[in-house]
């Protein structure tokens, strides 16, 4: 299994919008290195769902539902589809991850205009803990 992180920007797409349909298609990716990530993509990896914006926080746990497909807009890229399995119960903040060295070297901080990126198994289990 591995581990993904995407970001939306809450005022166009929220994990309230996922939770309520339960799965989606995750789409609209336009930076090819990102859509290579998607490639990679597969069933039951589990999916970090990160708000940029103002709120800039890891908000829930998704999963991987069906490996990359054309995207319908744009057939140079990929969509995949996620459901949702969990909301945090707490908030992962950018500042707490900044913060914290298990993770302050997420491409989440490197490449912060990357918008779907891989992380560690390490990583996960720290984000996991971080989120209780």
């Amino acid at each position: 299994m591995n581990y993904w992180l995407v970001k939306s920007e809450p005022n166009s797409y929220t994990w309230n919008d996922l939770r309520n349909k339960s799965e989606d298609i995750w789409d609209g990716v336009r930076n090819y290195q990102a859509r290579n990530f998607m490639k990679e993509m597969k069933l039951g990896d589990q999916v970090f769902f990160y708000h940029s914006g103002k709120e800039k926080a890891i908000v829930g746990l998704a999963e991987v539902s069906e490996e990359a497909f054309p995207d319908p807009k744009d057939l140079d890229f990929v969509a995949v589809k996620i459901k949702s399995k969990q909301p945090f119960k707490n908030l992962v903040s950018l500042g707490e991850i900044k913060s914290t060295d298990l993770v302050s070297e997420l491409l989440l901080i490197k490449q912060s205009r990357l918008s779907v990126m891989p992380i560690s198994k390490i990583e996960a289990d720290v984000l996991m803990k971080m989120s209780l």
